[in-house]
């Protein structure tokens, strides 16, 4: 028995990434450690590795590549210089760490809720890293679970609480996560659930067997490390879901989850 795919299955899809597939997903090595603003030198981490492509990076998030490059290295227009928000200081790579790409990851769960400009957001990151002492704060489970409290008096020196739009925390009789950090956190696995950065992703839900892991098929989002891209190409090669199961040994309601995310992101692409 064959499990038909739901409708939207159309859209451009390349063959499955090898780890020499061009610009597409970078090699993973650790950067340099990196220093913050107040000249603290933070140990290299996983979220330091340098993963993805800003196209790839771009593709997988369901942004344009124009407007991640202006998250993450800044921008210029009209004869003014715009800071990046993601990193410290505008570099010129168009290679993302797996930390930029999770942080990436958060402010886009953020602007779906607050139409606002991310460069307000700027100061609000920078105050967060310094604080708790990482390079990736939004990537990082502080700021979610260690002191909100703290969080919270952050976010209204620089205008970002109550219900205009709040960072990270909401007050609601006590100090909860706002719409946009839930999202974000249902979505994430940390290293352990009071300290350490985001390790994996879970760009549909936790329920879903696809997940995108820094350590695991280069990145790549990948169901039991077998790229969903590769089920993708399969399946419009004209094999059914039952045989790509048995080809792989999975489960074909797994399968079937790769070949809706795979959809759903060439939709989003398409749009964006």
């Amino acid at each position: 028995m064959t499990h038909p795919l739901p409708p939207s299955t159309v859209g451009s899809h390349r063959s499955d990434p090898s780890p020499t597939d061009g610009p597409r997903l970078a090699s993973i090595h650790r950067r340099e450690p990196m220093v913050c603003d107040n000249d603290a030198v933070v140990e290299a981490t996983i979220l330091d590795r340098e993963v993805y492509a800003m196209s790839e990076a771009a593709r997988l998030l369901g942004v344009r590549t124009a407007r991640l490059r202006s998250w993450v290295d800044g921008y210029s227009r009209a004869g003014r210089t715009y800071e990046p928000v993601i990193r410290l200081r505008s570099t010129g790579s168009d290679v993302l760490t797996w930390g930029e790409f999770v942080e990436a990851g958060y402010l886009r769960e953020y602007r779906i809720k607050h139409e606002i400009s991310l460069q307000r957001l700027r100061p609000a990151i920078i105050a967060l890293r310094e604080q708790f002492g990482v390079p990736y704060p939004l990537a990082h489970a502080k700021p979610y679970v260690a002191d909100r409290e703290l969080v919270f008096e952050l976010q209204e020196g620089l205008g970002l609480s109550g219900s205009l739009a709040p960072l990270v925390v909401v007050r609601n009789r006590q100090l909860i996560l706002s719409d946009a950090a839930r999202s974000f956190v249902e979505k994430v696995e940390f290293a352990s659930p009071e300290n350490g950065p985001v390790v994996r992703l879970y760009p549909d839900s936790r329920s879903s067997p696809v997940s995108i892991d820094p350590e695991r098929a280069f990145g790549a989002p990948a169901v039991r490390g077998v790229r969903t891209e590769t089920l993708f190409e399969l399946f419009r090669a004209g094999e059914s879901v039952d045989q790509i199961a048995r080809g792989y040994d999975l489960d074909p309601s797994a399968v079937e989850a790769a070949l809706r995310y795979e959809a759903r992101v060439a939709e989003v692409g398409r749009a964006a």
